[in-house]
């Protein structure tokens, strides 16, 4: 909601393992025993299988090593660098969750990957899981190692069409693009080829049915394997899944159809080509959760009753922006304290007093006041409103790959969304956007006695297209109460109900010209050297449509600007292999960011202050180990990273922030039967425009106004204003948990039987930057069972098992103080899943 103010190698080298070298029997030898890890259907038989005669012929095939679920960071993966290097021997702190993992954990959406990975915990953006919060700030999202269209909550990320998604945190290599501070998401569809890099021999598929809490019903099935054209032999995969849900909450519903497919042909020895796509319908609503917001709401359920007065002359059922200024000039929301006597534009200043609202602005005051007890059902979400998201994704790889080393490979990427959202209290918005991109990447390996070297060049150009409406200047959270729902009294006429009166109604296009180069130095000793640099060209065009506009800026050139910009990207990282398998390692990079809105809008007033680029900086260190021949994983890293230039932001996106922090995790696949893993998170962020200027715009919430005693007075309107920021710890961006700790453990026995289980502590966080609520900290369990018997499998799972009471911060630095969400109870999920 908005408001105010990887490249991944996804060609079969992403499969691929290192080519067998000496000690290759031993190798295979794990690579079976990995395999039966958590695979009740392999014999024991096949677990005793011995090592290879001495005198055998060395394999030539490459070695697939896996462990349980597929968890252990001991593939390659392109998406963090661009080159082919496990998680384990690259120099970033970054996780796989796999295809396995996901299944096994009832993994349903994005808040789920908190469990499986570190520095992941994400505030509530109006109840939408678009993208995490990594490192405490917004993240982006990748597919396939291509940034999509910004999505910090146009509609539900979906996952269940990965075969893997890879979160990487900090900014990304200079090979990936402008992206911004905290890390990315990438997900790796599911592909048409196996392991080794062939095409399937054979189809393989499933089909599955889940029934859930309140409704839910999802359908989903793929099915992968060969395909003939003529003499043409191609893999494809296809995913299907649809989704007819109601919702805890009321006056929510979810419908989904999410379509996907992948087709892959070798066209001879040296080319081959890797097309496909995804299209997702959502149907949905934000969550704005519950408004009116106290300690005492969070504490034990106390709510303030009371209805608006009302504004609605016309009689249509709906109050319009005209109607709101005929009783108030300006509006609800009047900057500061409201004209009252010896204001300041501080929350806490002595001029807000029940006097004050009582003598200036009585229509402003609620009727038939009293308290009650507010279920967590009953939201802000009004019965007509509605979050509409379709989105399409498409891509081609045509790569040529030589027997010397060389590949040549073109990437060309598609991504659009059409998005539509209105909700009754006051906020409405509308993107019609695309990007399109075309990226080569020409690589060249070289190896010999002194290590294996590997080289990237690749230009780039991209081009994204925008067309963007908002409508925030008349949204007043406090005028439903929440017990008796929306009526006329509360429900708001929205811009793109009758088309008029926008906040921002914007168009334009940029394009981006880059040029980037990778090298990566192996050295035989262990020393690994990656260096790196790219450099952007961005122009940009946009224009205000002042005729839709409520207040247009004044002037041609306020509302029409072009302009140019460009800016260097860099990274430098070193690793080295220890004895006893660790790995230290350590990494500095600058990396550039577009300052774009949620619908990938760029404003006039930016292009022509040439505010719409910035970059940050990271610094990051850390040891990563494997041991118990690859059995046992663990990572510790520590950073820094901020933006260099404080003074613009997307405050919905891109925020200008330093994160301070410390990452640790471990996998432990203790035997074929049992895989465990943990991990913690420490993390510390500070808006720095904030600090920079002493203050955050807000809306002030009850506890912020400490001289009023009634709030009834005025939570027919909204009181805003700038919240002080005196000091680094006034700062800190609310909502993020200092402190996280995470756990979770899987057990299969042999006869087809698996349970798990995940466990997540989060302390307890401010609600908003005025540090006005506080949210309790909370733990969280969710627990599964499942059971495989020939092509079924059936699967139960518990979320949130012990039922905790706790609430998720929303939108931190606008809302934080006026509303929160309240997170579901227990809830399960049944799973039938037959495969073939």
């Amino acid at each position: 909601m908005a408001h105010h103010l990887p490249f991944h190698r996804s060609n079969n080298n992403a499969t691929r393992q290192h080519r067998s070298r000496p000690g290759s029997t031993a190798i295979a030898t794990l690579a079976l025993l990995s395999c039966t890890a958590l695979s009740p259907g392999l014999s024991s038989t096949a677990w005793a299988q011995t090592p290879a005669p001495e005198d055998a012929p060395e394999p030539t095939a490459e070695i697939v090593v896996t462990g349980a679920l597929d968890a252990l960071p001991i593939k390659n993966v392109g998406s963090i660098f661009g080159f082919d290097k496990t998680i384990l021997e690259t120099p970033r702190s970054a996780s796989t969750i796999s295809s396995e993992q996901m299944e096994r954990f009832g993994i349903t959406d994005i808040y789920d990957l908190v469990a499986q990975a570190p520095g992941t915990f994400t505030n509530s953006f109006f109840g939408v899981g678009g993208a995490l919060d990594i490192r405490g700030t917004p993240g982006e999202v990748y597919f396939r190692g291509m940034r999509r269209l910004d999505n910090p909550g146009n509609y539900p990320t979906p996952i269940g069409a990965s075969d893997r998604i890879d979160i990487v945190r900090g900014p990304a290599s200079p090979i990936f693009g402008p992206s911004k501070t905290g890390g990315y998401m990438n997900f790796v569809p599911k592909s048409a080829r196996v392991a080794d890099g062939k095409l399937r021999d054979k189809a393989t598929g499933e089909i599955s049915y889940t029934r859930g809490s309140w409704d839910m019903n999802v359908v989903k099935g793929n099915v992968s394997g060969p395909l003939k054209i003529g003499e043409q032999e191609f893999g494809y995969s296809l995913f299907g899944q649809y989704e007819d849900d109601g919702s805890y909450y009321r006056n929510m519903s979810t419908k989904q159809t999410i379509l996907q497919g992948s087709f892959d042909t070798d066209l001879s020895d040296h080319v081959r080509i890797e097309f496909g796509g995804q299209y997702q319908n959502y149907k949905g609503q934000q969550n704005g959760g519950w408004n009116r917001l106290t300690q005492a709401l969070v504490d034990d359920g106390t709510y303030i009753t009371g209805q608006a007065q009302p504004l609605d002359t016309s009689g249509d059922g709906q109050i319009s922006q005209q109607e709101i200024k005929a009783s108030v000039p300006g509006g609800f929301s009047i900057f500061g304290n409201f004209s009252c006597p010896n204001s300041t534009f501080s929350p806490f200043a002595s001029g807000f007093t029940d006097a004050c609202f009582t003598s200036t602005y009585p229509s402003l005051a609620l009727t038939n006041t009293g308290t009650t007890k507010l279920s967590r059902r009953d939201v802000l979400t009004g019965k007509d409103d509605r979050l509409v998201n379709r989105g399409s994704t498409f891509y081609f790889d045509a790569i040529y790959t030589a027997d010397s080393g060389f590949e040549l490979k073109n990437q060309w990427f598609y991504d659009s969304y059409e998005n539509m959202n209105e909700n009754a209290y006051g906020f409405s918005q509308f993107h019609d956007s695309w990007v399109i991109e075309d990226k080569i990447v020409a690589s060249k390996t070289l190896e010999s006695s002194a290590g294996k070297f590997s080289f990237q060049l690749s230009p780039s150009v991209r081009y994204t297209k925008f067309a963007h409406g908002d409508d925030f200047n008349y949204e007043y959270f406090h005028r439903v109460d929440l017990t008796v729902g929306y009526d006329a009294l509360s429900d708001r006429l929205l811009s793109t109900e009758c088309d008029c009166d926008y906040t921002n109604y914007v168009v334009g296009h940029y394009s981006d010209l880059a040029l980037a180069g990778l090298v990566d130095l192996d050295f035989a000793f262990g020393l690994d050297v990656t260096l790196g640099a790219r450099y952007d060209h961005l122009d940009v065009k946009a224009t205000n449509i002042t005729s839709k506009m409520e207040a247009p800026a004044a002037g041609l050139a306020a509302n029409n600007a072009s302009g140019s910009k460009g800016a260097w990207s860099w990274s430098g990282s070193a690793s080295y292999k220890l004895p006893f398998g660790l790995i230290p390692y350590g990494t500095i990079a600058k990396q550039s960011t577009v300052i774009a809105g949620q619908g990938a809008e760029i404003y006039p007033a930016d292009v022509a202050g040439g505010t719409f680029l910035s970059a940050s900086k990271l610094y990051e260190g850390g040891i990563k180990g494997s041991w118990l021949d690859n059995k046992l994983y663990a990572a510790v890293s520590v950073y820094k990273q901020k933006r260099t230039d404080f003074n613009i932001q997307s405050i919905t996106v891109n925020q200008s922030v330093e994160t301070k922090g410390l990452e640790a995790e471990f996998r432990w696949s203790v035997d074929r039967h049992l895989l465990i893993t943990g991990a913690y998170t420490h993390t510390n962020v500070y808006n720095l425009t904030a600090l920079q200027d002493g203050s955050l715009f807000s809306f002030f919430g009850i506890e912020d106004l400490v001289n009023v005693s009634d709030p009834t007075l005025y939570l027919g309107g909204q009181p805003i204003g700038l919240v002080p920021i005196n000091s680094r710890n006034d700062s800190k961006r609310a909502g993020i948990p200092e402190n996280m700790y995470s756990a979770t453990a899987t057990y299969a026995f042999d006869f087809g039987l698996a349970l798990s289980g995940s466990l997540v502590h989060v302390d307890s966080v401010y609600s908003g930057q005025s540090q006005a609520v506080k949210l309790p900290a909370y733990t969280t369990v969710d627990l599964g069972v499942s059971f495989e018997t020939g092509p079924m499998l059936l699967r139960l799972v518990v979320k949130n098992a012990t039922n905790e009471k706790y609430f998720r911060a929303n939108f931190t630095e606008l809302f934080g103080s006026t509303i929160v969400l309240p997170e579901r109870p227990r809830s399960f999920q049944a799973s039938a899943v037959y495969k073939f």
